[in-house]
């Protein structure tokens, strides 16, 4: 009992001294300290993390003879492995990584073979224009990456006599656009740098391993994350170790309905034991029987910084881990836009189109002149596109020129886009004859799809091309169709009903009609 009590107030003191010590670390600093919620100041156990190195080697072992066996064969990891050129090689890993972010992988390949195909170095690359690496981007979205990625390639040349940066830290400096992750990821896969990368899907993969299920944004979860990446990544094969994390997270360790059973790093997973546990208690409570197996957890559980802050939820099973805070809502917005076209030199028709500020959504592409729509009303709404068309054309064109088309909606990240559409179509070239400036050009139909234009006005585009089939079939054909899949909404009319007999419109009723009719109204 005297060793029990002795344990016991030698482990209030150390806790008492660890306060102190903190508080003490505090008041010396000049800077202000941020209030963090309780939680975050206890240090995380050691039950979110690996502590004991054979482990580790262990889980190194199985993931990358996994990855040897399974991984897939992407352009990205081809040229890294075989480029012997370490400049060329960094250029091109830095290429994936920022196509990548956000973006499919099943997108990026064309996109990539395209670009390395055309810009197979980093000189090539900073000699392009803008509106060339605008072109090549155009419908892989954020669109501010293509950007970067030039504006990064001419300081290369410029700043740095053409040679890439060659570690994480120079990465991370002089490359804009790249962030923490996209220089680890380079530094390892590249340079071949000792250093751990976490992207979305290392994220999930490592709070699943380590039962982490605070919010995943937070800072105390980031530091944890990367401190677990450094720890695990193996230093002979740093960049292998990276990418079998990430192949893990997007194929087997998936957000959802992930594979379990097929993931080579199961044994060392806190959250399958868990789940595996729970299903063992359950299965001996049905039977009976009382010696169910103990789930270990937190010994911190509810003071600890990276333990859930909602209870476990059994039909999400691994699922459970990470806990994200709830997806921002897109914001709605409604842009009227105009196909305003005119006869072409060489038959056909040739279409207006205006760039795009340089800052900005969809910045530097080609676009048909539009305004927000700010004002529900018809009537104003062709004033104001009309006014637009004017403008960039110096002209004085009526809005009754103005034909109503249809609806187009795109999705962007954070934008609810709702195009609704216009055209106009001007019979005389001569009265469109101006210059052509930077800002504004005539494109035919090949020139329109070879432009750099965004995913959303290829949809408009293809509703136009809808529109004007159907209309040519009506004046054929003499009938009036409505288009399939179009959302034609235009000043939200309502056509009148028909008079109905209830109504006492049509033909008389007769007497015992009447009363029925009364009868069901009154009910």
């Amino acid at each position: 009992m005297s060793r029990l009590r002795s344990a016991v107030v030698k482990g209030k003191k150390g806790r008492l001294e660890t306060v102190e010590t903190t508080i003490r670390t505090r008041k010396k600093s000049k800077a202000p300290v941020k209030e963090e919620p309780t939680t975050s100041s206890f240090p995380p156990s050691l039950y979110h993390t690996f502590s004991d190195p054979a482990e580790v080697v262990f889980l190194r072992s199985h993931l990358l003879r996994w990855y040897d066996k399974d991984k897939r064969e992407l352009p990205w990891r081809t040229l890294a492995l075989t480029e012997s050129d370490i400049n060329i090689r960094t250029y091109a890993v830095w290429v994936s990584e920022i196509m990548l972010q956000q973006t499919q992988v099943a997108t990026v390949k064309d996109y990539y073979n395209r670009w390395m195909k055309r810009w197979p170095t980093v000189q090539d690359l900073a000699a392009a224009t803008i509106e060339e690496v605008n072109q090549m981007w155009a419908g892989l979205g954020y669109y501010s990456r293509g950007r970067r990625l030039h504006e990064g390639a001419q300081k290369v040349v410029l700043e740095l006599k053409g040679q890439m940066p060659q570690t994480v830290d120079d990465l991370l400096k002089q490359l804009p656009g790249v962030g923490r992750y996209t220089a680890s990821a380079i530094g390892s896969i590249a340079l071949g740098q000792v250093t751990g990368a976490v992207d979305g899907n290392v994220i999930r993969v490592l709070c699943r391993l380590r039962a982490i299920g605070a919010d995943s944004s937070s800072p105390a979860v980031t530091e944890a994350l990367w401190r677990l990446a450094n720890l695990l990544v193996d230093p002979e094969r740093s960049g292998d170790f990276n990418q079998a994390m990430m192949e893990l997270g997007a194929r087997v360790c998936t957000p959802k309905g992930p594979l379990c059973s097929q993931c080579p790093v199961q044994s060392h997973c806190r959250s399958y034991h868990r789940v595996h546990v729970k299903q063992e208690q359950s299965a001996k409570e049905l039977l009976g029987k009382l010696d169910m197996p103990d789930i270990e957890d937190c010994m911190n559980s509810g003071t600890c910084s990276l333990c859930p802050s909602e209870p476990w939820d059994d039909q999400l099973g691994v699922q459970n881990f990470p806990r994200k805070p709830p997806k921002k809502a897109p914001r709605a917005e409604r842009t009227l836009t105009c196909v305003v076209t005119r006869p072409g030199e060489a038959g056909g028709e040739e279409y207006l189109l205006v760039q795009r500020p340089n800052k900005g959504l969809l910045a530097g592409l080609w676009e048909f002149p539009s305004v927000l729509l700010q004002e529900d009303n018809e009537v104003k709404q062709k004033r104001a596109l009309c006014e637009e068309v004017n403008r960039v054309l110096r002209s004085c064109f009526n809005e009754h020129l103005l034909q109503y088309v249809g609806e187009v909606v795109h999705i962007f990240s954070h934008i609810h886009q709702t195009y609704v559409v216009y055209s106009m179509r001007l019979k005389d070239r001569a009265v469109t004859q101006q210059t052509p400036t930077e800002k504004r050009q005539w494109l035919t139909r090949p020139g329109l799809q070879e432009a750099a234009v965004s995913t959303g006005l290829k949809k408009i585009v293809k509703l136009f091309d809808t529109a004007d089939s159907l209309k040519d079939k009506n004046s054929k054909d003499g009938k009036r169709q409505k288009p399939e899949g179009l959302k034609h909404d235009r000043s939200q009319k309502t056509k009148k009903s028909r008079p109905t007999a209830a109504d006492g419109g049509g033909r008389q009723l007769s007497l015992s009609s009447f009363f029925k009719t009364v009868k069901e109204e009154s009910s």
